[in-house]
């Protein structure tokens, strides 16, 4: 790599990481989760951003003391062994490749409401505009990635005061108050609806790991690491939990369902039809966000896989930018793309996978940490520190075993888990 400056702030990071994790699995996803646990919900939400502050903080004192191409892939392969390293790094991809793709023909979806063209040609656009400007680098996607995290964040908060003002019947003239919340108990399936909801609501977290695989672009590492991670945690649980308090007076979650915004179901049942095509557009931007941080994301841990010799000579370059890497992920997404076309179903089988690579690496990540403490010891004081080590640690652990087992009582979600198996015993 050329020895550049590095310009990522920790705002730069936190808007990456927003643009990745704000998208289809809290605009849509959150359905499923909310019919799950009911009011709950609220505990399910802060329960996950304690899981994600540890992995992230874990992730954070690993990326502060040494900030190196790879992140998590290269500390795993550090503490467990090149094997692990190589593992995890291909687990991660391929899961994200296959991912990607899909995104790109939910967008094609959506778009062909007003463009009827073919899904496969609209989908292979998105992949090729999303690829080039990939291209364009760290510092300026990052500003890309602004514009269309302000653009989510003003929908949510948008949605927040129309909701309240509904409340407090303001627009209506009749208050609401605490609505459907006084028809249905707070916990409707008990421990049991908490629990079967954690497996969403991880995936509406799921993306912060970005603010690992962009450390070496930083500006200072060891500042701006920390403050982007607290930035992103308060940011994100604040956000997820007035979204659901707001909600959850205006409907009833048995109404919700995993086809339709549940934004979309409240505001059309106070006489808002214009609620779905606004939402339809957020949607598109908020996928294509996520797409265009998971490819940065993508072009990162090719180049740290290059480096170390685990992938074909020609995606390897010394550029700051992993242009060759992030060309390679954005031709396997076309190559993803047209398998799916062409065997719709092995397609489906193998996208779900998805799911368990994420929770895969998360788990990676805390107990690499965990090894990386009882090699190194404590940080010094001040520098970057796992809070409540190793209490904390196992009970991140657990929780993502716990989660990661779950996964066949989730529906479409089974052959995720025995898929992602399957591809640990290939790899």
């Amino acid at each position: 790599m050329e020895n550049k400056p590095k310009g990522l702030t920790a705002w730069n990071l936190t808007t990456m990481a927003l643009g990745c994790v704000i998208g289809a699995s809290f605009f849509l996803g959150s359905s499923v989760a909310i019919s799950s646990a009911g009011p709950s919900i609220i505990i399910s939400y802060i329960l996950g951003g304690g899981i994600v502050y540890l992995i992230l903080y874990a992730l954070s004192e690993m990326t502060v003391a040494n900030p190196k191409v790879g992140s998590f892939r290269a500390f795993a392969a550090q503490q467990f062994g090149q094997g692990t390293g190589f593992v995890v790094g291909w687990i991660y991809w391929t899961g994200m490749v296959l991912g990607m793709s899909s995104e790109a023909t939910a967008i094609a979806i959506l778009v062909r409401q007003w463009y009827p063209i073919s899904i496969g040609m609209l989908a292979s656009i998105i992949i090729v505009v999303v690829t080039l400007l990939n291209l364009l680098g760290a510092d300026r996607l990052s500003k890309i990635e602004s514009v269309f995290a302000g653009l989510k964040f003003f929908t949510i908060v948008f949605f927040v005061i129309l909701a309240i003002l509904l409340i407090f019947g303001i627009i209506n003239k009749t208050p609401i108050g605490l609505g459907e919340l006084l028809n249905e108990p707070f916990m409707p399936r008990g421990i049991k609806g908490i629990a079967g909801s954690m497996l969403i609501v991880m995936f509406a977290y799921a993306g912060f790991e970005i603010i690992g695989l962009a450390a070496s672009e930083a500006e200072n590492p060891k500042k701006t690491i920390p403050k982007a991670i607290t930035y992103t945690v308060l940011l994100l649980v604040g956000i997820y939990i007035l979204y659901v308090a707001v909600l959850l007076p205006l409907v009833p979650t048995a109404e919700l369902n995993e086809n339709i915004s549940p934004i979309v179901v409240s505001l059309k049942k106070f006489g808002m039809p214009w609620a779905g095509t606004v939402i339809n557009i957020v949607l598109i931007s908020a996928i294509f966000s996520t797409m265009l941080a998971s490819v940065f994301g993508l072009g990162r841990m090719m180049r740290s896989l290059s480096m170390e010799g685990y992938t074909p000579k020609f995606c390897l370059d010394n550029t700051d930018v992993p242009y060759r890497g992030i060309l390679f992920s954005g031709v396997a997404m076309l190559i993803g793309l047209g398998f799916g076309l062409l065997f719709p179903r092995v397609y489906l089988f193998l996208i779900s996978s998805g799911g368990f690579s994420i929770l895969f690496s998360y788990l990676i990540i805390i107990a690499t940490h965990m090894k990386f403490r009882k090699k190194n010891g404590c940080p010094p004081d001040g520098k970057c520190q796992m809070p409540g080590y190793p209490v904390t640690s196992w009970i991140a652990l657990i929780s993502i075993i716990a989660i990661i087992i779950s996964m066949p009582l989730i529906k479409g979600q089974g052959t995720g888990l025995f898929v992602g198996i399957g591809l640990i015993a290939l790899f």
